[in-house]
């Protein structure tokens, strides 16, 4: 990028500093394009970039638009709710969408006010973001003037009821945007100011009669050039330059080579950049369709030759400015889709197919619409016939120079065609080019909305509401755990966090300064160090364990699926929350803050569950002898009154399960090793209430299990993802100072519960037994366990009701580290 153009470097700033919508303009050859290869490599944002059709896509090095957003082709109609129906984006596209910071669009001027308007529904609805595209900065590059979008007389039938324009400017949603136009105004490819004063005039409508007689002083009827003066042809239609040079093939009589194209993968046919199956011939006048990719540096999209020799893997090709012949290889374009890179979680362009193809086309023509973009030393333009508005300025702009320039027949004011909503369009444009000023104002605003942001709690309020909802009106048949008084939490949530964070943002409002970066103000600094460490502990204490333990339980599939969802959505926006005040500990970055807020907001595929059998206890694994004879109790019963035997009525084993597990449902009593339907039919209700009557008079919220035999032999526990996460929070409040009484409270658990998280880390050998016994209590409890073979309830019932089952489960964690370690009991 050329640094010492102040558009250019304005253009840059706009992007990379703010969050404004930009429309970067130009006349042809300013720049557009190697200004959007430059930005790809250093923007910073997580960017995307998109074109109107498939050619124009591998040129710029990105995808389609329809393709990205899976749009149907056809009209969009504000409005239609089925519109995003119609397709389902995938787990990662929906994370490319959430994370997205830049949309870039190339060749604007093709895309239509209804597509632009597509685009702003898929971003709002997979964003959850109300803003216009989804709060997604896009920046829109393309001249106006050049080639419009296509529209078919039916479709604009339907949409001029919405729509004054089929310009992408006449889009809905971008009218509620603020856009700002930056046109470049240095030309690169001309030099000659009078040729670039016609273009101008062409471009603007403002051709008067001495312009247009000066244009038509290049018209040469029949113009016949010399075979090395490598001419080419602009024809308004496929079929014309088609004619032409298919006729002037066939007139050299030197022999015919196909050469077919490796195609690999994924490479849609209206994407290939030249012929899949190109026929060439010594002298054939030929076009490069891509630039030289080596440090050499010979050749260019664009640029024009002739063949002078053709190999089996090489072609030879002069071009009439040099002395020597350029050795053209083939060329591999990649068709590539965008993909999270599962490591740095960044936006990663993943190659989906490839065209392997001689970077050559015939060129002794070529269409106007084909010749965007590009640049000819001389052409001969026949735009006699042009049929759409800028295709004239497009034919003639290609061009160096006024004297490579050759008209076929003269131009008439009448075919030189600028429609009147673009030139009131790109007038007001004109008159709106941001200043200095504009960008550092752009800058401190876009810095203040960041931060004021980042302590905006109201969505993880309405998350939490939404859950707290669902199982307040459906407590009759939901089962709930793990969470403590769910409303207690609510209530702490909107005064410690949601509440707190209102006021906080008002603070800042108070502080900020038009004229200071909230980065650079040492005051806002300080402010957002002690912000971020309370929020963080606030998200820690109240939210987090909320989401890690809470369990439900419930026979009705619909109503666990909607609070599933809605706890899976208060677990993303906590852990994006979380990932937005933690960027804070040290200041604030921009930078900073939208990495750890796109890399929280990735849902990544987990992991398939391998189906594991369900583990099977014994009796020295029961916590609760006195439910298990109850059980017992319960079973002879039942054996008495059908006249059957014990086992006729429920397998021993099967009462050992039920008194292990503790199910609080019938949906739990299913997933019990032993219950078949029949029984659950039959018993299901009855053993049910009688768990559940057990568990209310020993207060007993959540079963903390024990390592199944099956499960230890293959180093493994029936412990979940999240049950892993739950122990390590145990851990962490243990390691700050906290008392096992302490996390109970605090997370609304049971310190049996709690005590079962902290023997895990017993039995690793990361904490210390005696950091949880006293000496004399676990000697006292090593003892029994050696004299009664590890029975759980024996050894409670023989040292009484002040020993705890917590605190024998934590014994045992301790020597069975000892074992592995190749220690025996310490005394």
């Amino acid at each position: 990028m050329d640094i010492a153009n102040p558009e250019l470097q304005l253009a840059d700033d706009f992007v990379r500093q703010t969050n404004c919508h930009i429309f970067l303009t130009g006349r042809a050859g300013t720049g557009k394009t190697t200004f959007l290869h430059a930005l790809r490599k250093k923007t910073g944002k997580r960017m995307v970039v998109t074109a109107p059709t498939g050619v124009a896509a591998i040129n710029a090095g990105g995808v389609t638009l329809h393709s990205f957003f899976q749009l149907p082709f056809g009209p969009f109609i504000p409005g239609d709710t089925n519109y995003l129906g119609r397709h389902r984006f995938s787990r990662e596209k929906i994370n490319i969408v959430k994370t997205l910071d830049l949309l870039v669009i190339d060749e604007i001027s093709m895309v239509r006010a209804d597509l632009l308007d597509g685009v702003d529904c898929v971003l709002r609805r997979y964003r959850h973001n109300g803003l216009p595209f989804g709060g997604v900065q896009l920046l829109m590059i393309g001249d106006l003037y050049q080639l419009p979008p296509v529209v078919k007389g039916a479709e604009w039938q339907v949409l001029r009821q919405y729509y004054d324009s089929p310009y992408f400017f006449a889009s809905r949603a971008l009218r509620e945007t603020e856009l700002i136009p930056i046109e470049l105004r240095h030309i690169y490819r001309q030099s000659d100011a009078r040729f670039i004063d016609l273009l101008n005039r062409v471009r603007d409508n403002r051709l008067d009669p001495a312009s247009l007689q000066q244009l038509n002083s290049r018209c040469i009827p029949d113009f016949t050039p010399a075979d090395n003066e490598g001419y080419i042809t602009l024809c308004t239609h496929n079929s014309g330059a088609d004619a032409i040079n298919q006729g002037k093939l066939q007139q050299l009589q030197s022999t015919s080579y196909q050469f077919r194209a490796g195609i690999e993968g994924d490479f849609p046919e209206h994407s290939y950049p030249t012929s899949a199956r190109l026929e060439l011939r010594v002298g054939a006048q030929v076009m490069f369709v891509r630039n030289d990719a080596s440090p050499d540096k010979r050749y260019f999209n664009g640029r024009i030759g002739r063949i002078t020799a053709i190999f089996n893997d090489s072609i030879r090709v002069r071009c009439p400015e040099d002395s020597g012949d350029i050795e053209v290889e083939q060329a591999t374009w990649d068709n590539i889709e965008y993909r999270i890179d599962p490591e740095t979680l960044e936006i990663s362009q993943n190659k989906i197919g490839s065209f392997a193809q001689f970077p050559l086309k015939l060129a002794w023509a070529i269409t106007i619409h084909k010749s965007q973009g590009l640049t000819f030393e001389r052409a001969i333009v026949d735009a006699g016939a042009a049929f759409a508005q800028g295709q004239v300025y497009v034919a003639l702009s290609r061009c160096k120079t006024f004297a490579g320039l050759v008209l076929s027949s003269p131009l008439s004011a009448v075919g030189v065609k600028t429609d009147a909503a673009v030139s009131r369009f790109v007038e007001e444009a004109g008159r709106n080019q941001p200043s200095p000023e504009k960008l550092a104002a752009a800058r401190v605003s876009y810095q203040q909305q960041l931060l004021t942001g980042c302590f905006d709690f109201s969505y993880l309020r309405s998350r939490l509401g939404r859950l707290v909802a669902l199982l307040m009106k459906n407590r009759a048949v939901l089962q709930v755990s793990g969470a403590g008084e769910i409303g207690d939490l609510e209530r702490r949530c909107r005064d410690e966090i949601t509440a707190v964070g209102e006021n906080f943002q008002k603070q800042l409002h108070g502080m900020f300064r038009a004229d200071t970066l909230p980065e650079a103000d040492p005051a806002i600094l300080e402010r957002t160090v002690k912000a971020s460490a309370y929020f963080e502990d606030r998200i820690v204490s109240l939210l987090v364990p909320c989401v890690a333990n809470l369990r439900i339980d419930t026979d009705n599939k619909e109503i666990g699926r909607k609070v599933r969802d809605a706890v899976k959505q208060l677990g993303e926006e906590t852990a994006v929350k979380l990932a937005a005040v933690r960027s804070c500990h040290s200041g604030f970055s921009p930078a900073a803050y939208l990495r750890a807020v796109s890399a929280a907001e990735i849902e990544l595929k987990p992991a398939k569950d391998k189906q594991t059998p369900a583990a099977t206890y014994g009796e020295s694994d029961i916590a609760h002898p006195a439910l298990f004879q109850s059980l017992k109790d319960w079973r002879a019963r039942k054996a008495g009154e059908e006249g059957v035997p014990h086992f006729q009525i429920m397998h021993q084993k099967t009462l050992v399960q039920i008194a292990v597990n503790l199910p609080e449902s019938l949906a739990a009593l299913r997933r019990i090793k032993g219950i078949g339907p029949r029984l659950a039919e039959k018993f299901g209700g009855e053993l049910v209430d009688l768990v559940a009557d057990y568990r209310r008079e020993h207060g007993i919220a959540e079963v903390v299990l024990p390592v199944a035999p099956d499960a230890e032999a293959a180093g493994t526990t029936r412990k979940t993802a999240a049950k892993g996460d739950t122990r390590r929070i145990s851990l962490e409040m243990f390691e700050n100072r906290l008392s096992v009484t302490d996390i109970a409270k605090q997370r609304g658990l049971v310190v049996a519960t709690v005590e079962g998280h902290l023997a895990h880390f017993v039995e690793q050998g990361i904490l210390a037994v005696d950091r949880l016994i006293t000496t004399d209590r676990r000697l006292a409890i090593e003892q029994q366990l050696a004299g009664t073979g590890g029975s759980l309830g024996a050894v409670r019932q023989a040292l009484g009701e002040d020993y705890s089952y917590g605190e024998i489960k934590i014994v045992q964690a301790h020597l069975k580290h000892l074992a592995t370690v190749g220690d025996g009991p310490s005394a």
